[in-house]
């Protein structure tokens, strides 16, 4: 214990939470020996401590201790960083330079964010770990090195395993003994400890009195998840120093760095009714979401109907271009579009079949400038109202098919249901 007591005063470290304690424990447990060590912990919780006490309380403590930051390093250029590289090896060789591997020779190397490394490094590093050889880029001789890796990351390496980012036999070489760095969020009786050791720093720094919080600010603090862990939490104490005149901290005033909205996850009260309220939001967005995309894909058709019939006329159109255009321009597709708006090809001869001439009966104001540029022949209703128009027609086809509404729906080139409709809608039904 007194040992433990003398690392955490060396080092600047505050806290008493058992999993930090048994972090630090193990550290100085393996730093006699040149096994090496993975620390697996989230981004700011202060994983660079342990490298450096297992550096300090090992035998090599007065060799060289380098960190690496592995995701900071270009993937073309973290090959020569780590291993060196001869002149000429690639453009901009213009020298031989030693890597990291050989100037920490005896030393220790720190690998941070290690899961970030490309590879390649990887089968590299690998082979450093077994055997302590390595070459430079650009080079054939083989060198020898003899090195104490620590490594740590924040990726869930079993995850980036099986996505074949990060190589399963160098994650068992370097995971000789794992070290866990507790979250700051499970740490709740360390926050304060912490808060007061960084506002001494910053009042100290920047010579100004020191921060204080009260009994319920205290509570407020402890109970923030801190997703940036013990780095959030100072450079937290690091702004209110520099910018709040008073030095008693209060909830209200705590609350404008850490709003409430912003203080915990949310827990959702997993109850039936709370349940479907979830799920109804969630399928209401994707039924938004399926109704834009069918009205993006009707108008891509309104527009290559259009210039269709400007291109080609009426007269060459096929019965199965016929029939799209009428589905097009049916009342349950503009609905769906907002447009309400119907497409009927009049039969202006009683024993000819063929479409000649389309005419847009709507019963709407909206405005057909798709169609506004198409040439139509010389038949026109005598009627401009475009409901009786409609009417009209229903009664043609009515007429011409003896009253047999699947027939006269589809000389209509609307849907059964439609045709039902506007027989009530006009009072065709004797």
């Amino acid at each position: 214990m007194a040992e433990l007591q003398s690392i955490k005063a060396r080092f600047g470290i505050i806290g008493n939470f058992p999993a930090l304690n048994r972090a630090l424990e193990k550290s100085i447990q393996v730093a006699p020996t040149d096994i090496s060590v993975l620390v697996i912990g989230e981004s700011g919780v202060g994983k660079e401590f342990i490298p450096k006490i297992i550096h300090s309380e090992s035998k090599r403590k007065h060799q060289p201790y380098i960190v690496v930051n592995c995701g900071a390093i270009p993937e073309g250029t973290i090959d020569s960083e780590l291993f060196g590289h001869e002149k000429g090896a690639f453009t901009g060789a213009t020298a031989t330079r030693k890597g990291y591997f050989e100037v920490a020779d005896g030393g220790t190397i720190f690998l941070d964010e290690v899961g970030e490394l490309p590879v390649q490094t990887q089968v590299r590093l690998l082979r450093v770990l077994e055997s302590g050889e390595f070459m430079k880029v650009g080079s054939s001789q083989v060198q020898k090195t003899n090195v104490r890796i620590v490594a740590a990351t924040n990726v869930n390496m079993m995850k980036a395993i099986q996505d074949g980012r990060f190589r399963e036999d160098l994650y068992y070489r370097l995971n000789t003994v794992q070290i866990d760095m507790p979250a700051l969020r499970e740490r709740k009786g360390d926050i304060h400890l912490l808060f007061r050791k960084f506002a001494i720093d910053f009042a100290e720094k920047y010579r100004m009195p020191e921060l204080e919080l009260d009994s319920s600010a205290v509570s407020y603090i402890e109970s923030y998840a801190f997703p940036g862990n013990v780095r959030q939490l100072r450079n937290l104490v690091e702004q209110m120093t520099v910018v709040e005149r008073e030095r008693n901290i209060t909830v209200a005033k705590l609350a404008e760095y850490i709003p409430m909205d912003a203080h915990l996850p949310m827990v959702v009260n997993n109850t039936p009714n709370n349940q479907k309220q979830t799920d109804f939001g969630n399928e209401r967005e994707i039924m938004y979401k399926i109704l834009f995309d069918m009205r993006n894909d009707i108008n891509d058709l309104k527009s290559l109907t259009s210039e269709l019939i400007k291109n080609r006329g009426t007269a060459d159109l096929s019965n199965q271009e016929k029939n799209l255009i009428n589905r097009i321009y049916t009342p349950e597709t503009q609905q769906a579009t907002n447009a309400n708006s119907l497409l009927y090809f009049e039969n202006h001869s009683n024993n000819n079949q063929n479409i000649q001439n389309p005419t847009i009966v709507s019963n709407s104001n909206d405005s057909y400038e798709d169609f506004e540029d198409i040439e139509v022949e010389e038949h026109t209703p005598e009627s401009l109202s475009l409901q009786n128009n409609e009417k009209d027609l229903i009664i043609k086809a009515l007429e011409k098919h003896n009253g047999r509404r699947n027939r006269a729906a589809d000389e209509l080139g609307i849907s059964q249901r439609t045709l039902y409709r506007k027989i009530k809608q006009y009072n065709l039904e004797e």
